[in-house]
């Protein structure tokens, strides 16, 4: 990975971003989570930073791209198809800028939208039989993301990719300049595919940043989406969720978790306010734009929890955050 890392010697500061629309991205609050890190944040050596919910990947690319003294971080998503498009971006940028560019050219050149909904539709049979190469699967991974409905990932009871086509007149399938910068920040990133506990076992002590973007509870039955993969997201993972905030939290990483504020919607539903009640938790604006219905589109706060403040993280030996081991 010469290429590679030649642009990571001659960048100080590499700009990546996601390189699949991912539900619940945080592009639109990366300046808020930012304000909230400990104000030591870049002096801290050696960090360590881990995303468990990975998913579009804007906080980890905002960060690595930012704080250089990040010397190792780990990621994980639940979403196999997922984790294997960070391995192939990381490893093998050039030969899926190269796929990436045939898929482009074959699906621009037709004409009618028919034609092009049949070739969505043939790549997404090819994607959901399974067999591909990393490779081939990513670059039908980003095809789909880029021409499906609104950009969702959903997938049904079996596993499949089930989103129907999104007829847009000139999609934007990728850009070269993002996969390089991705692959150059990704280089010395470790991925991992599974629950999100998996992670616990490659987290050290020392300066550990842990930031949870989990499958976010549902305001109400119409807002739910957590098939990202076929197994769903529900109250008792929420709970196994904070237990094991919980035990990071005991060995002195810092932790920050978003999620959605029920009771901004719901003044009886005090859900995140109960549960993570021993933790700061502040309320942040924002936007969400991925929703069948238009009216639900709109502006409505979410949840960020800190067992830190903007001046220290918590003394762990003597808070009194409860814990469970």
């Amino acid at each position: 990975m010469v290429v590679i890392d030649n642009i990571i010697a001659l960048n100080s500061s590499i700009h990546g971003k996601p390189f699949v629309k991912w539900v619940g991205g945080k592009g639109q609050l990366i300046d808020a989570l930012d304000s909230l890190l400990p104000d030591n944040f870049s002096q801290l050596e050696d960090v360590t930073y881990v995303e468990p919910f990975v998913g579009g990947g804007a906080m980890l690319f905002h960060m690595l791209g930012r704080y250089h003294n990040i010397k190792r971080a780990i990621i994980n998503d639940v979403n196999t198809s997922l984790t294997r498009a960070y391995i192939t971006v990381r490893d093998t940028p050039y030969e899926l800028i190269s796929s990436l560019e045939t898929i482009r050219e074959n699906y621009l050149s037709l004409q009618s939208e028919e034609e092009r909904k049949d070739y969505y539709l043939s790549v997404r049979s090819l994607y959901n039989k399974g067999g591909l190469t990393d490779v081939e699967n990513t670059t039908a991974l980003i095809f789909l993301n880029k021409t499906c409905f609104n950009g969702l990932y959903r997938v049904n009871s079996k596993g499949e990719f089930n989103v129907p086509f999104g007829r847009y007149t000139s999609p934007t399938f990728f850009e070269r300049e993002t996969i390089l910068a991705d692959s150059a920040l990704l280089q010395h990133v470790e991925v991992l595919n599974g629950d999100f506990e998996v992670t616990e076992q490659h987290i050290s002590a020392g300066n550990t940043l842990v930031y949870f973007d989990p499958p976010y509870r549902p305001l109400d039955a119409t807002s739910s989406f957590t098939s990202y993969a076929r197994s769903g997201f529900n109250d008792d993972d929420q709970r196994r969720l904070k237990h094991y905030v919980d035990r990071l939290h005991s060995t002195g990483c810092m932790v920050m978790l978003s999620n959605s504020d029920c009771a901004g919607k719901n003044a009886a539903d005090t859900f995140f306010d109960d549960l993570y009640s021993d933790y700061h938790i502040e309320r942040v604006w924002a936007s969400r734009s991925i929703n069948a219905n238009p009216a639900k589109r709109g502006k409505l706060t979410e949840l960020l929890i800190r067992n830190f403040t903007n001046k220290t993280r918590f003394d762990y030996e003597e808070s009194t955050l409860k814990r469970t081991v």
